[in-house]
C-alpha cells in the first residue's frame, strides 16, 4: 500500500517562494490506522507533473488532505483535480478530508455555502448522537453530489460524509488526524476505504 498525502500551500516568513505543508500529525495518526502502509507527501506540482510524480513513486491510494478553501489557490486545485481524475481513470482508492471531501463533491456538480458552528469546534453525527467529530470549517456542500450517497449528517443537517457510488471513494468532513487518540471508527473506516 502506497498511499499519497496532498499537502497544503504555507507562506513562509522572510520568504518569497511558497511552501507545500503536511501537518506533522498525519506521520502518528496513519501509523496507528494503516501501520506497514508507505505514505508520501504530494507537492502541487501542477496538472501535467503531478500524476506523472505519483505513478513514478508507485502511488495506489490518495488522501486529500484539509487545508485552504477552494479557489483560493489555484495550483492546489488544479494538481489535486488531476489527481482525481487519475484516481477515477485507474480506480484507485481516495479519502477526502474536510477541504478533500469538499473537492470530490464540487467535481461531481455539488456546490459549497457557508455554514456556522462548524469551526473549531466538536458536533455529534445524527446516526450516533454520543459521538462526536471534530470541525473545522466554514463551509459545506449545499447536497449529495451526484454519484454520491451521504454516509453521516451533524445534527443541523449538514453532509459530514459522503461515499462514491461505484468508486472506492469516501469524503469526510472532520479530521482524524487531529484527534489525540484515533477514533476506532475512523481507523476501521479508513482500513475499509482503503482495503
Amino acid at each position: 500500500m502506497r498511499i499519497g498525502v496532498s499537502m497544503r500551500v504555507m507562506a513562509a516568513a522572510g520568504y518569497s517562494e511558497d511552501r507545500d505543508a503536511l501537518a506533522q500529525i498525519w506521520a502518528p495518526f496513519l501509523a496507528v490506522a494503516l501501520p506497514g502502509a508507505l505514505w508520501l507527501p504530494v507537492p502541487n506540482l501542477g496538472a501535467a507533473q503531478v500524476t506523472d510524480f505519483c505513478a513514478g513513486w508507485g502511488i495506489d491510494r490518495l488522501i486529500l488532505s484539509g487545508g485552504e478553501d477552494i479557489g483560493t489557490v489555484p495550483r492546489r486545485d488544479e494538481s489535486e483535480l488531476s489527481l482525481l481524475a487519475w484516481a477515477e481513470a485507474l480506480q484507485l482508492p481516495v479519502l477526502g478530508i474536510c477541504r478533500g471531501m469538499q473537492l470530490m463533491g464540487c467535481r461531481a456538480g455539488a456546490a459549497l455555502q457557508p455554514v456556522t458552528g462548524h469551526v473549531a469546534t466538536r458536533h455529534p453525527l445524527e446516526a450516533d448522537p454520543n459521538e462526536s467529530v471534530n470541525s473545522f470549517h466554514a463551509l459545506a456542500l449545499t447536497g449529495c453530489p451526484p454519484g454520491y450517497r451521504v454516509l453521516a449528517r451533524a445534527a443541523d443537517g449538514t453532509i459530514e460524509a459522503i461515499r462514491h457510488l461505484s468508486l472506492p471513494w469516501e469524503g469526510w468532513m472532520w479530521h482524524p488526524e487531529r484527534e489525540a487518540v484515533p477514533r476506532r471508527q475512523d481507523i476501521d473506516a479508513i482500513r475499509s476505504v482503503f482495503a
